[in-house]
C-alpha cells in the first residue's frame, strides 16, 4: 500500500485577529451538518476558520484566503482568475475541484459541467465561518464529496461594515455589509465591487488581463411562531474577465507579464448569475424538527471572444427530519438538484435525486457515526442530430468513531464510500462531438487522526488512504484528434495532515497545517501508452504555507506568510515523461493592521520577492499566475 516515500504538504493560518487580552483557543462547533458536533468530538478530519481569522488575513477574495491560509490549493483555470480551481488530498489541480462539494448556507455551488464553483461571488465580509471536512461528508452531500466538503456559513446578528481598498495595477474594491437581528426577524444585505487593470499583457494591442466583478444579495428570516421560522434570500453576481493564452518556457523565463510570441490573443468571458431561495425550520417538539430549503439559480456564460453563449438553470430542493436527544442524533432526508444547460448546439441536463440517513451516538467519551445514501443521476442530451439518455444509481456510506482521551484530546477513525457522477462536458470529445457516456468514479477513503485543543494550542493530525476506481480525467492526445474524456481504471492516494495553531504569548501567534500527499495510477493505458505506476499529474508532493504574527500592542498586528508548493508533473503529463515539469510555487507576503474602536486600517504586500509562478499544462504551454509583487491598502468602518 505505502510503496512510495512519503512527501509533505504544509500550510499555516493565524489567529492574529484576536486581541492580546483575548488569546484563547476553544473547540469550534461544526454547524453546517444537520447533526451538530464540534471539532474535538468529530469522527472525521476538519479545518475550521472563523470570521476573525478570515478578516485578519485581509485577503482580497476567498480564493486568496484559501491559497494563503488553508491546506487547499487554488489556481486560476487556464488564466481566468474568476474561474479558479480547488484541490486537496491529491485529486489534482486540473480536476480536483470536481471532487470537492462546496456549499453556502447549504446550497450547492457545484456545476453540471466543467465550470468550477463560482466562489468569487462570495464577499469575505459576509462569511461567519468556513468548515472544511476532509474525506468525509459523502452521506450528507453525495455526488462529488470525495476529497472534501467545504461549507460556507454567512453572518447573522447585528453587524454593519463599510470597506474600501486600493492597490497597484489600478485595483479598487468596495464592500458594504448591513445586518440586524431582532426577536422575531433578521436581515442581512451586502454589495461588493472589484476591478483591476491586470498584471499581464495579453494581446498585440497591449491590453491587460483586466477583471471586474459586482455582487450583491439579501437574506431575510422571520420567526412566525416559537416553533416556525421561515427564511428567504436573493443574490446576483456579474463578472467580466479578460485573460491571456499560454506561453513558452523561454517567454516565461524572460518575462511572464508579456503576451507571448504564439500570438493567440486573449479571451473575454462574461458571467452572470441570479439566485432566489427560501425555506423553513419547524420544531415539532423537543426531539424532532423539520427543515425544508429550495433554490433556483439562472446563469449565463458568454465567451464574447468566440460568440459562444451558454444558459444554465439550476433548481435544488432539500427536506429532512432531525431527531436529537442527549445520546442520539439522526437525520433522515431527501434532496434533488436539477441542472440544465442550453448552448453549444445542444440541450443537456443532469438531474440528481437522493435519499439519505445519518446518525450519531454519544456514549460517555465515545462518539459513533453511521449513515448511508442512495442517489439516482439522470442525463439527457438533445441536439439536432442526436438524442441520448442515461441514468445511474450510486451509493454512499460513512462510519466513524471518536474517543475523548481527555477533556482536551481525542482520537478518531473514519471510513467513507463516495462517488463522482461525470459532469456533462465529459460526454464530448475534442471538437465538441458526443463521445458517449463514461463511468462514474467510486472511492473508498480511510482516515485516522488525533486532536488536541487547549487554551493556547490547537493540534491536529490525520493520515488518509483513498482507493479509487474509474477516476475521471481528460486524455490529451499529442495529435489532438484522439483526445477524449475517459476513466483511470484503478488509482490510489495517501497522505498525512498536521496542523498546529499556537498562541505563543500575548505578542506572538503561529498556526500550522502539514499535509503529505501521494497520488498514484495503478492501472491505465491510452493509445498505446501505459500509465501503470505513474504519478497523477498536477499534484505537488509538498504544499507549505506558514504565517507568523507579532502584536506589539492591542491595536497593531504584523504578519508574515510564506507559501511553498513543490514541483509536479504538468497537468497533461500522465505518462510522466514531459521535458518540463510544473515549477515550485513560492510567495512571501506581509501585512500590517491597525484596529481601534470602530475602524481598521491595513496594508498588505503579496509576493514580496517578485517570484515567478505559473501553471504548466504541457511542454511550452504555461499560464503565468501570481508572478509579480502586488500591494493593497484599505480602510474598514464598523458601525
Amino acid at each position: 500500500m505505502f510503496k512510495h516515500t512519503l512527501s509533505l504538504v504544509a500550510s499555516a493560518t493565524l489567529v492574529a485577529s484576536l486581541g492580546a487580552d483575548t488569546l484563547q483557543i476553544e473547540p469550534i462547533a461544526i454547524t453546517s451538518n444537520a447533526i451538530e458536533t464540534n471539532e474535538l468530538q468529530a469522527p472525521y478530519a476538519t479545518e475550521i476558520y472563523t470570521s476573525k481569522e478570515i478578516e485578519a488575513s485581509h485577503s482580497i477574495n476567498i480564493y486568496e484566503f484559501f491559497n494563503q491560509h488553508t491546506s487547499l490549493i487554488t489556481s486560476s483555470g487556464y488564466g481566468n482568475s474568476f474561474a479558479q480551481k480547488l484541490d486537496v488530498h491529491g485529486y489534482g489541480i486540473g480536476d480536483g475541484y470536481q471532487n470537492i462539494v462546496v456549499t453556502i448556507n447549504g446550497r450547492r455551488l457545484n456545476n453540471i459541467d466543467m465550470t468550477s464553483q463560482l466562489l468569487g461571488s462570495i464577499p469575505l465580509s459576509t462569511i461567519e465561518k468556513i468548515e472544511i471536512l476532509k474525506g468525509a461528508g459523502s452521506v450528507m452531500y453525495g455526488d462529488g464529496a470525495n476529497a472534501a466538503v467545504i461549507n460556507i456559513i454567512t453572518k447573522q446578528g447585528d453587524h454593519n461594515e463599510l470597506g474600501f481598498y486600493a492597490g497597484n495595477y489600478h485595483s479598487l474594491g468596495q464592500s458594504l455589509y448591513l445586518s440586524s437581528a431582532k426577536e422575531r426577524y433578521s436581515y442581512a444585505l451586502h454589495l461588493d465591487h472589484f476591478d483591476t487593470d491586470g498584471t499581464r499583457v495579453i494581446d498585440a494591442e497591449g491590453n491587460r488581463d483586466s477583471q471586474k466583478s459586482t455582487n450583491g444579495g439579501v437574506e431575510l428570516s422571520y420567526k412566525a411562531t416559537d416553533s416556525l421560522e421561515v427564511h428567504a434570500n436573493a443574490g446576483f453576481a456579474k463578472n467580466d474577465s479578460f485573460y491571456g493564452r499560454p506561453m513558452t518556457i523561454l517567454e516565461y523565463n524572460e518575462n511572464p507579464a508579456q503576451e507571448g510570441s504564439a500570438g493567440f490573443g486573449s479571451t473575454q468571458q462574461q458571467f452572470k448569475s441570479n439566485v432566489l431561495g427560501s425555506g423553513l425550520i419547524y420544531t415539532l417538539n423537543n426531539n424532532y424538527s423539520l427543515e425544508i430549503d429550495g433554490s433556483r439559480e439562472v446563469k449565463q456564460s458568454n465567451y464574447i471572444t468566440y460568440n459562444s453563449i451558454a444558459n444554465y438553470r439550476y433548481n435544488e430542493l432539500r427536506a429532512q427530519v432531525n431527531y436529537t436527544d442527549d445520546a442520539i442524533k439522526a437525520t433522515l432526508g431527501t434532496s434533488g438538484t436539477w441542472g440544465k444547460r442550453e448552448g453549444y448546439g445542444n440541450i443537456t441536463t443532469k438531474d440528481n435525486s437522493s435519499l439519505y440517513l445519518s446518525s450519531e451516538l454519544h456514549l460517555g467519551d465515545h462518539t459513533f457515526i453511521v449513515g448511508g445514501r442512495t442517489e439516482k443521476v439522470t442525463y439527457d442530451y438533445q441536439s439536432t442530430t442526436a438524442s441520448k439518455f442515461k441514468d445511474d444509481t450510486l451509493y454512499a456510506a460513512e462510519a466513524g468513531y471518536a474517543f475523548n482521551v481527555s477533556k482536551n484530546s481525542s482520537f478518531f477513525t473514519n471510513y467513507a464510500h463516495s462517488f463522482q457522477a461525470p459532469d456533462i462536458d465529459r460526454f464530448f470529445n475534442w471538437g465538441g462531438a458526443f463521445n458517449g457516456f463514461i463511468e462514474p468514479m467510486k472511492s473508498d477513503t480511510y482516515t485516522i487522526g488525533y486532536t488536541l485543543i487547549t487554551p493556547k494550542n490547537k493540534f491536529k493530525t490525520s493520515i488518509f488512504y483513498a482507493n479509487l476506481s474509474n477516476e475521471i480525467y481528460y486524455y490529451s492526445d499529442p495529435a489532438w484528434m484522439n483526445s477524449k474524456n475517459t476513466n483511470i481504471d484503478k488509482s490510489h492516494k495517501y497522505g498525512l495532515d498536521l496542523s498546529d495553531q499556537w498562541v505563543i504569548n500575548e505578542q506572538f501567534n503561529l498556526s500550522a497545517n502539514y499535509n503529505y500527499v501521494q497520488a498514484l495510477i495503478d492501472t491505465e493505458q491510452q493509445n498505446g501508452e501505459v500509465y501503470d505506476g505513474n504519478h497523477l499529474p498536477g499534484v505537488s508532493d509538498h504544499n507549505i504555507k506558514a504565517t507568523f504574527s507579532y502584536l506589539p500592542n492591542t491595536n497593531t498586528t504584523l504578519a508574515l506568510t510564506q507559501i511553498y508548493r513543490s514541483q509536479a508533473y504538468a497537468q497533461e503529463d500522465f505518462a510522466n515523461n514531459f521535458t518540463q515539469k510544473q515549477d515550485a510555487y513560492k510567495s512571501t507576503n506581509i501585512s500590517v493592521t491597525y484596529a481601534k474602536d470602530n475602524y481598521e486600517m491595513f496594508a498588505k504586500i503579496n509576493n514580496l520577492f517578485d517570484q515567478s509562478n505559473g501553471i504548466w499544462i504541457n511542454n511550452d504551454e504555461i499560464y503565468p499566475i501570481d508572478f509579480t509583487t502586488t500591494f493593497t491598502a484599505g480602510l474598514k468602518f464598523i458601525f
